[in-house]
């Protein structure tokens, strides 16, 4: 209703100009002044798209985006509108030379690079009726000077780009605009006018032709208005701006409206009865707001409703019966809510409907041909991720000619539905995870004519796959193939096949995954014929033999996984020309020889697997130089040599290093302290930035907590390993590894390790699994060892440790022996040998220091009486025993007379020697 409307205006628009405008005549001649102010505006821009290439030679009428006036030769019309896109056609600036098209009505340089504020001269052109500056400006404030152009008629500044709205230019005061009298049009989408700006008087109060009016993502509110006396509003757009209050029932007496957006809001409570004051209105978008009240019945009586976009709320409750009474409706979108209950008979009555979404919510019930009977103009039917089985009758005969049928998560199966026969025209088919069990038809090829996304995965598919043909389409651009988890099998010879030139035009795309499923034979050299294929995922299938060179031309490949195949020989070298791949998935196959020195090229690989084949030679010590973005690299299960690149340390974003079962010698680099992406808990935003594909989950096996697990996207932003293990390293543990404290998992078991554990091991706190088995550490395990709360498995097995077993905290969990066991120096709990004061451990010191020090106390207590209890029994002898006494005494004398004697000789013994 909206573009019909917009035809008509732009139909009147036109005539109010003229046919002066649009009409030239072969005698009209241009202007030399008016000429020449081209030329110069001309000299001002870039022109990258060669827009301007016509303008030279003296008739300026002719040149391309000119018009002139059929009777006086001055320049009326100027459009030079660029692309709708990023890549703009003409940069640089309004040149002032432009005041002098002193008669022009239109101008239209939307969509160009004219970075920089608007000009204020725009507001001398007082002919001016028409002004589109759409998209072209990015900064500062809207000059109030437009507020002179008081003929104008349609104003749009808005910042609409790839059908994006960016922050536009900043406008302080939006009083100017209320001088725009006879504005009819009027989009500042995208401007940044504030809550605190008063638009509202301005605009309705004071413009009172206006029929279109957008001010979407200007961060603006509504003021709380009891009545409204303006009618002749046909289009409000207020989406985009936060607004969290309830809809003003104010609204309600813009009775000639005919289109009302006010998505992506905070809109919430019920939607106020407007008591059928909207007689007219034609469209509806509220979706991406915070309704939470059953969907009102309200909505139902506005009988010339065309658009209803009620999507991304929290509505509640059944559909409402009434629904069927909107027999204008053409567009129903009630996806991502709370809708419960069956699905009303009654809306099998709207014979207009084009477009139906009730994905993503909790209905119930089984849909039958009732449902669709009389949807004649039916061309989109979502129904995905509902709890809704299909019933419809072998015979059944669809009404309508579907262009996407989308039924994900809804129970279609056991057998493929027939009615599907008659759907020629699909462009879109999902029937993933919809429990069919049934072999591939033979009619089912035919509905492929047309198809640009088949999604059959998750069911229990099996036979040989249908022939596939992929054709263009204005409407949808990516072409996605998902067959995964199936049991089809035979050849990919038929698969796909591409018939038209749409593979070969940018910037469309295409996807083909076919894992889990039983393909055998060579990977078709014929995929190298879809330049712009995007995914390759073949995945959990039985290819073998060489991977095609010819890989090396899908330029656009993002993803390319041929994990669990049979595939050999070596890997191509072309692959290093794939410079957007961010994820390249070989693992469990039989590929040899070195990595190729081409991938060093491979500047925004984010993952690379290489795990599980039969590689040689060293590490590259490029990874580290040139693969900046790596953020897994698993090289496990290889036949790598030589030592661990120091390069390796400069890979500042990595996360997961897996080198394990190898024949790697040399030291662990203390540089791998620095990897900082191993130092913090990766946040799942900034994780999905690195992996954003939206057909892709990316995974990874990784081998921790003993055994090999399968992480995917949701949760590999949280992993951080260090796989070491299996190798020949050698020396100590460098103390900087304990720098990594966002480490979940460590294993350097099966090397010729020595030396101690670190004492600071205690610092990775967010270990989950640490392995130090079969090496040579000695000596005690440290106490430390204990503050690790999240250690969930722990192995330290065949090493020389000694000393008692650390016990406390976490640690108390672990109570499996065989952890400890081959270390014939430890004792204590688990294990079943005690421990002796010789094996008392650092963590025991005080407990035995304790016991020791009270025994002394005791000691030197019982001293002191025993000394004076001892001497005062000898005192007491001496005096009443006279023959002790004097034996005591004639002992001492006798002692006493041989040390006087011995020390008299000595002293003169030494005088003679003097002397002499």
């Amino acid at each position: 209703m909206e573009t019909r409307f917009l035809l008509i205006f732009t139909f009147l628009f036109f005539q109010t100009f003229g046919l002066s405008i649009i009409t030239t005549s072969s005698n009209v001649i241009c202007i030399a002044s008016e000429r020449q102010s081209l030329l110069i505006f001309k000299q001002t821009l870039k022109d990258k798209n060669n827009l301007l290439s016509t303008w030279h030679g003296v008739e300026c009428c002719e040149w391309h985006g000119v018009l002139c006036d059929n009777q006086d030769g001055h320049v009326v019309k100027l459009d030079l509108r660029g692309q709708a896109s990023l890549d703009k056609c003409l940069k640089g600036e309004l040149s002032p030379s432009l005041q002098n098209l002193k008669h022009l009505r239109y101008l239209d340089v939307s969509m160009n690079d004219f970075s920089g504020s608007i000009p204020e001269f725009l507001g001398s052109f007082q002919c001016l009726e028409y002004l589109n500056l759409s998209g072209s400006f990015y900064s500062k404030a809207v000059p109030h000077h437009l507020g002179n152009l008081s003929r104008l008629q349609y104003l749009d500044l808005s910042n609409y780009i790839d059908g994006f709205i960016f922050p536009g230019p900043i406008m302080d005061d939006i009083t100017w605009v209320s001088s725009l009298s006879s504005l009819r049009y009027l989009d500042l989408s995208g401007i940044t006018i504030g809550s605190h700006i008063d638009w509202f008087h301005p605009i309705i109060n004071m413009l009172p032709s206006l029929h279109t009016l957008k001010l979407a993502f200007t961060f603006i509110s509504i003021p709380s208005i009891k009545f409204i006396n303006f009618t002749s509003l046909y289009s409000l757009d207020l989406s985009m701006n936060g607004i969290n209050s309830t809809i003003p029932i104010s609204l309600a007496n813009l009775t000639s409206l005919m289109h009302l957006n006010l998505n992506h809001n905070q809109f919430h409570g019920k939607i106020p009865d407007f008591n059928g004051m909207f007689s007219s209105l034609a469209s509806i978008d509220l979706s991406f707001n915070s309704f939470n009240t059953p969907m009102p019945d309200v909505l139902c009586n506005l009988s010339s409703l065309v658009h209803l976009d009620l999507s991304r709320n929290m509505f509640t409750g059944p559909i409402p019966a009434k629904i069927g009474l909107l027999l204008r409706l053409e567009d129903l979108y009630l996806q991502n809510n709370q809708l419960s209950g069956n699905i009303p008979v009654s809306l099998g009555q709207l014979s207009k409907l084009k477009n139906l979404d009730l994905s993503h919510n909790s209905l119930v019930g089984v849909l039958t041909e009732s449902h669709l009977a009389k949807l004649n103009s039916l061309n989109s039917l979502v129904l995905s991720y509902n709890s809704l089985p299909l019933n419809f009758s072998n015979g059944w005969i669809a009404p309508f000619k579907l262009q996407a049928f989308l039924a994900s998560s809804c129970n279609i199966g056991p057998y493929f539905p027939k009615w599907l026969q008659t759907q020629t025209n699909l462009q879109r088919l999902d029937l993933s995870n919809s429990s069919i069990k049934d072999t591939m038809p033979e009619w089912f090829e035919n509905i492929l004519s047309h198809i640009l996304y088949l999604d059959l995965s998750n069911n229990q598919i099996s036979g040989k796959l249908p022939r596939f043909h992929f054709h263009s389409s204005n409407d949808i651009e990516d072409g996605i193939l998902k067959m995964n988890s199936n049991k089809f099998d035979g050849s990919l010879a038929t698969f796909p096949t591409p018939s038209s030139d749409r593979w070969n035009n940018e910037p469309q795309s295409a996807s083909c995954k076919s894992l889990n499923n039983r393909f055998i034979g060579t990977i078709p050299i014929h995929l190298c014929k879809v330049p712009s294929i995007i995914l390759l995922d073949l995945s959990q299938n039985k290819f073998s033999g060489r991977l095609p060179g010819c890989i090396g031309n899908l330029t656009n490949l993002s993803v390319i996984d041929l994990t669990n195949n049979n595939m050999t020989g070596v890997v191509p070298s072309s692959l290093g020309c794939l410079k957007l791949l961010r994820s390249l998935h070989l693992h469990n196959n039989k590929f040899e020889g070195d990595i190729p020195s081409s991938f060093q090229n491979l500047t925004k690989l984010v993952t690379m697997d290489l795990g599980n084949n039969l590689f040689t030679g060293t590490i590259p010590f490029w990874i580290g130089e040139k693969l900046s973005k790596l953020r897994i690299l698993n090289l496990q299960s290889n036949k790598f040599t030589g030592k661990i690149p120091r390069q390796i340390c400069q890979l500042n974003v990595l996360q997961l290093l897996s080198i394990a079962h190898n024949s790697i010698t040399g030291t662990i680099p203390d540089c791998l302290g620095n990897l900082s992406g191993m130092m913090i808990t990766n946040s799942e935003d900034e994780f999905a930035h690195f992996y954003y594909m939206s057909d892709y989950e990316e995974n990874i096996l990784s081998y921790m907590k003993g055994r090999e697990l399968h992480y995917t996207k949701i949760i590999l932003y949280l992993v951080a390993s260090l796989d070491l293990s299996s190798n020949n390293i050698v020396g100590e543990i460098p103390d900087a590894l304990m720098n990594l404290v966002g480490l979940k998992s460590l294993n350097l078991s099966g090397n010729l390790l020595k030396g101690q554990i670190p004492m600071l091991i205690g610092d990775l706190d967010q270990l989950e699994s640490l392995d130090l088995s079969m090496n040579n550490f000695s000596g005690r395990i440290p106490h430390s060892l204990t503050s690790l709360n999240f250690l969930s498995h722990l192995n330290l097995s065949f090493n020389n440790l000694s000393g008692t077993i650390p016990n406390g905290n976490q640690l108390q969990t672990l109570d499996d022996p065989s952890i400890y066991e081959g270390n014939n120096g430890l004792c204590g709990p688990p294990l079943l040998r005690s421990c002796n004061r010789n094996d008392v451990t650092d963590n025991h010191v005080g407990e035995d220091e304790g016991q020791d020090g009270t025994e002394g106390l005791w000691i030197y207590v019982g001293m002191g009486p025993g000394f004076v209890v001892g001497f005062m029994g000898l005192l007491g002898s001496l005096h009443f025993i006279r023959r002790w006494r004097v034996a005591y005494f004639e002992t001492l004398g006798n002692i006493y007379g041989w040390i006087t004697l011995l020390f008299a000789l000595n002293l003169a013994r030494l005088r003679r020697n003097v002397f002499e």
